[in-house]
């Protein structure tokens, strides 16, 4: 006999009252606030209804200690925050999502704290920044000391209880109500409480958005608090939404370690104690992180929860140290007053003692997919936060990006929402019977199958509840077998102890101890099931039995939908043709290897057409194999050896091996690569792939030399938009490898106001005001071209100025006017020999067209061995 099914709903009560919404926002931390708020100011006529489940400041967002990481120190860049969020991702995150996330991340933090949000700074006024493990920059704004989940929480409620949105406190999030199109229309809650609404309610809405936070009480220890049970993901996959990646939750390594029977929410010692300067001990006083990563202390968690777990093992003791002893009284007081006060509440003082920690679970790397706006795979919903898989995170999470994401997705759900709305024609919203639909169904129809297409119905068929006493056990299996070591025997063991859970002797009757059982047993069920499908090890899933990381056939997602039978699981390759190795080295280039497969495509069409290569086809028998060598003609910056790797690998390319790095610089003579197979194969390659090389390489070259001729100097080097089709994001990779920065990568990365514009507006000023009223959440940079110009775009609120065609004297009488009030490009006229006259005027960029439009290229061919 089987286990009962997984509930494709949940048995509840016929809803007793009902409330309309334009947009209802389940949850009520950074990313559901952010929403609501967001969308009240995009729709100031439209009903935003925010529910949660406890008070309006209750959730994870208050408890985050550390901070928010976003790119605001000038030595930093968005590439920089991108390379270091994909190295934390092993190999899975979705490079144009980081992308969004590094470069719409400052704006949306500067919003934050337009709301009232108030961040820690220097006795000069400059935002204090600190570093976090695997960040390679300070970029960790925070508040409080180590207060900044309460602060944002503080700031955000206030907002909130200042403006129109509505809010509904103590309600539980029970399913999904759709209409006969499937399109999200709504969700039925539980109002724990008395007053105008309580028990089981329905509210109607146009968009429902899940920003549910996660789902850290299906482990016995957690840094979560107990309403996250994992309500999102659980009402999503009950709607038959795809789950993905949900068995990378990251163990939070400095958890402060209470006894081997505490359970239920522990307190965090955060990383940001680390990133000042602590450091991990075992019970001996060896600091066992010196040589296990580069970064030590500060590598990303998954390395340090997994070394504390090894030290744990081979000392057979159950926790170990982190020693902040070297800060002293007034440095825990000042910089990390709440942990320094828990800690004493604890019988610990940090100041003349090491503090136990050990890992315990902290955040869903995974959750309900979305896409870059937040859409789930049902239409109508949303998802935000940690209950989101928006490949952010792969396979765990970078310290600080999770309040980041929160920001920047929320935001572009409003956006997207309201962008929607305007286009859709006005549903008929009408409740159904309890089972299947929220009131009595209208005459002449019969079941949910036969409703209209404006009516709202409520999930599918399979019902049941599971017993609230499981709960404990539940929590306790699965930090027993599927926590931060993992194993075929663990989870298979666990595996069946949450089917036996399924069963009950008794009825279940409908209430929030028994629907919350449900859904932390429906997330530890499709938890489980990824994690025992899930051959390697990557990130936060540690597998003991196989200890390796598996790019070959591991470099993908596992996406789970929930049917009558169970749980469907599909695995998604990540990228598309190109090797899994080559995949994630393209990925953490800042490079989309879907976007570089679909180019390799297109050049080798253009080259092969319908006979392909006759010439190699007429000379060459097909089993004639030979080595080749990829050698530099000339001197110069090599970029772009990943993609010519690629070309020769997808034409039978058995064997290549780098003998050069992009970036480097090369000379004449150089090998830079060798490939070994079908000489049929390397010859049919060579022309694409030296074509992209040689190209990419004369970019990285000619910035070389830009770079070379402003060091010493403030000035940095940038690109512009102009670039060939379809290239500009391998151009402006070269650009990087040759020691430049990026400019926009596309007219929607910020507003750029040049000479036309301001013609058709009618001035400098007009334009500038018309951008900021259209879209008041971007950047706006302003291109000048006269001195006078520069007073109106000042009191404006330019960030950045264009200064077009300046000589050298007018750059420097720009830069005393401006006073760092706003950065300065010089562009139009530059040479490479008055490149450090410009430069030591005291400007912030240079920027050189002619990087992408007409640097030469860099000599460099094909040579068969033999």
């Amino acid at each position: 006999m089987s286990a009962p099914a997984i509930p494709l709903r949940l048995t509840a009560p016929d809803p007793g009252w009902i409330a309309e919404a334009d947009v209802v926002v389940v949850g009520s931390g950074i990313a559901g606030l952010t929403v609501a708020l967001r969308y009240a100011e995009l729709d100031p006529a439209a009903k935003v209804l925010v529910v949660t489940k406890d008070v309006l400041s209750s959730g994870s967002t208050r408890w985050a200690q550390g901070g928010i990481a976003a790119v605001l120190d000038p030595r930093d860049s968005p590439d920089e925050h991108l390379n270091d969020t994909l190295v934390a991702g092993v190999g899975l995150c979705d490079v144009r999502a980081v992308r969004t996330l590094v470069t719409e991340g400052p704006g949306a933090l500067r919003r934050l704290m337009e709301r009232g949000a108030r961040f820690d700074r220097t006795p000069d006024g400059e935002l204090q920044l600190t570093r976090e493990g695997g960040h390679r920059r300070d970029r960790i704004v925070h508040a409080g000391g180590d207060a900044t989940g309460a602060e944002v929480q503080r700031a955000l409620v206030e907002a909130v209880r200042a403006g129109s949105v509505e809010v509904i406190e103590h309600a539980l999030v029970l399913d999904l109500l759709t209409d006969a199109r499937g399109r999200a229309r709504g969700v039925t809650l539980h109002v724990m409480g008395e007053g105008a609404r309580d028990g089981v309610g329905a509210v109607h809405a146009r968009a429902v958005v899940l920003a549910t936070g996660g789902m850290g009480q299906v482990y016995a220890s957690t840094t979560n608090p107990g309403v996250s049970t994992g309500d999102g993901v659980a009402l999503a996959l009950r709607a038959g939404a795809v789950v993905r990646d949900i068995e990378f939750v990251q163990f939070h390594p400095t958890v402060l370690w209470l006894g081997e029977e505490s359970t239920g929410q522990q307190p965090l010692i955060s990383e940001a104690v680390r990133g000042e300067g602590a450091f991990l001990i075992d019970h001996e006083g060896r600091a066992f992180m010196s040589g296990v990563h580069e970064l030590a202390d500060l590598a990303p968690r998954d390395v340090v929860a997994k070394a504390i777990m090894r030290t744990i093992r081979e000392s057979g003791q159950s926790h170990v140290f982190l020693d902040g002893r070297h800060f002293g009284e007034d440095r825990w007081k000042t910089r990390f007053p709440t942990i320094y006060a828990v800690c004493r509440e604890h019988g610990i003082d940090p100041a003349t003692e090491p503090i136990p920690v050990a890992p315990a679970a902290h955040y869903a790397s995974g959750g309900v997919r979305t896409d870059l706006h937040g859409r789930t795979s049902i239409e109508g919903l949303y998802a935000c936060g940690e209950v989101a898989c928006t490949g952010v995170h792969g396979a765990n999470r970078l310290a600080s990006n999770s309040l980041l994401e929160g920001l920047v997705f929320a935001e572009r759900i409003a956006a997207d929402i309201h962008t929607e709305r305007g286009a859709e024609e006005p549903a008929t919203v009408r409740a159904g019977s309890g089972a299947v639909a929220v009131s009595p169904a209208a005459p002449g129809v019969a079941a949910a199958g036969r409703l209209g297409s404006g009516e709202v119905v409520a999930g599918r068929a399979v019902t049941g509840l599971a017993d609230p006493r499981i709960r404990a056990r539940v929590q306790a299996r699965m930090s027993g077998g599927a926590s931060v070591l993992r194993s075929r025997e663990s989870l298979a063991e666990t595996a069946r102890a949450l089917r036996d859970a399924r069963w009950t002797p008794v009825q279940v009757p409908p209430c929030t101890e028994s629907w919350e059982a449900t859904n932390l047993l429906t997330v530890a069920t499709v938890l489980v099931g990824a994690a025992r499908a899930r051959l390697e090890t990557r990130g936060s899933h540690w597998r003991e039995d196989f200890p390796e990381r598996d790019d070959n056939e591991w470099l993908g997602h596992l996406d789970v939908t929930l049917t009558e039978e169970g749980p469907q699981m599909t695995y998604t390759p990540h990228g598309d043709t190109t090797p899994p190795r080559l995949a994630q080295e393209l990925a953490a280039a800042g490079l989309d290897p879907a976007e570089i497969d679909a180019l390799i495509d297109r050049a080798l069409d253009e080259d092969l057409q319908e006979a392909g290569d006759v010439t190699s086809l007429a000379t060459i028998p097909a089993e004639q194999r030979a080595i080749a060598d990829v050698v530099a003609r000339k001197d110069g910056i090599v970029a772009g050896l990943a993609v010519a790797e690629a070309v020769f690998v997808r034409l039978g390319a058995a064997r290549t091996e780098r003998k050069a790095k992009d970036g480097e610089h090369v000379r004449a003579g150089d090998v830079l690569m060798t490939v070994e197979g079908p000489i049929r194969g390397l010859l049919t390659a060579e022309r694409t792939a030296l074509n992209l090389l040689t190209h990419l390489s004369g970019i990285a070259t000619l910035t070389g030399r830009w770079v070379e001729a402003v060091s010493g100097t403030r000035a940095r080097v940038r690109d512009s938009r102009k670039t060939l089709p379809g290239l500009r994001a391998l151009e402006k990779y070269a650009v990087r490898c040759g020691g430049g920065v990026n400019h926009r990568m596309s007219l929607s990365d910020a507003a750029l106001i040049k000479d036309n514009h301001v013609v058709a507006a009618g001035g400098v000023a007009e334009a500038f005001r018309a951008v900021r009223e259209r879209y008041p959440e971007l950047p706006i940079e302003v291109e000048v071209d006269r001195i006078d110009q520069l007073g109106p775009v000042l009191e404006e609120g330019a960030e950045e100025i264009l200064l077009d065609n300046f000589t050298v004297e007018e750059t420097a009488q720009a830069v005393h006017m401006v006073r760092n009030r706003a950065k300065l490009e010089a562009s139009g006229g530059l040479t490479l020999e008055s490149a450090r006259d410009v430069a030591e005027t005291g400007v912030d960029y240079l920027a050189v067209g002619a990087l992408t439009h007409s640097a030469p290229a860099l000599d460099i061919a094909l040579d068969l061995r033999g």
